[in-house]
């Protein structure tokens, strides 16, 4: 796609950059996307897969090589307080669509709490931010999801459902759909069956075959919540 316009057309490893035995490199994942470089479509991707499958540790890398922080926020955010990121952004080379759009944010969920206060420390001159420590866990979520995913631009999210609800998870996959429909990008990895539902979206699984284009109905996440939803007895008589 030697025109397309949307931010991110394809993550590849940089020059120079060789395969090594050492973490993140021993991760399937990762080490396919070294290797074969990935071309990411235009709308939505779900990274979808079990914990340690490498899912962050790509939307972490994908969205610090853009030039997002590593601790969440925008392309302008600067915050920083214990680095505990993989070198792997620095060995990525994004290649971006002609024209598209250089803003963006990254939704991380372990460090919001942090970002909030970063915000009230450097209170933007034109905006005043909404309280977000004053709000619920999962309101705050919702609240900076609907404030902040407005421009055109890259959106990745890590795991946003661990604080929603359900009906907040709905609202995430709308403004997702509507990211989307307006000509953004977005990459988001997550464990809910809700939110990876949305129409129309690219669905990557990572696992230990590496990086596969999957559907919503054959991931084997989907097939576990049903499964359970269905009689539960069945995997509590494991655990209880």
């Amino acid at each position: 796609m030697p025109f397309a316009t949307h931010p991110v057309r394809r993550i590849a490893a940089a020059e120079g950059v060789c395969v090594s035995g050492s973490w993140p490199h021993t991760i399937p994942a990762v080490r396919q996307l070294l290797t074969d470089g990935l071309d990411l479509d235009p709308g939505v991707t779900f990274l979808v897969g079990e914990n340690g499958a490498g899912k962050s540790t790509l939307v972490e890398a994908i969205a610090v090589a853009f030039g997002m922080s590593p601790e969440g926020g925008s392309t302008g955010a600067r915050l920083t307080t214990r680095a505990t990121e993989s070198p792997l952004s620095d060995e990525l080379r994004l290649t971006r669509g002609v024209g598209g759009k250089r803003a963006g944010f990254f939704l991380r969920a372990e460090t919001m709490h942090g970002f909030y206060t970063y915000l009230e420390k450097n209170p933007s001159p034109y905006r005043e931010d909404p309280r977000f420590h004053e709000m619920s866990h999962g309101e705050s979520f919702l609240t900076l999801i609907e404030d902040r995913f407005t421009r055109h631009g890259f959106y990745c999210l890590d795991e946003p459902e661990s604080a929603l609800s359900f009906s907040s998870s709905l609202a995430v996959v709308g403004v997702l759909d509507q990211l989307a429909k307006a000509g953004s990008q977005v990459l988001c990895a997550t464990h809910s069956p809700v939110i990876a539902a949305l129409p129309g979206a690219t669905i990557l699984e990572v696992g230990e075959w590496g990086i596969r284009r999957t559907a919503w109905a054959d991931l084997q996440l989907v097939q576990n919540w049903k499964a359970y939803l269905e009689a539960p007895e069945r995997y509590l008589r494991h655990v209880l």
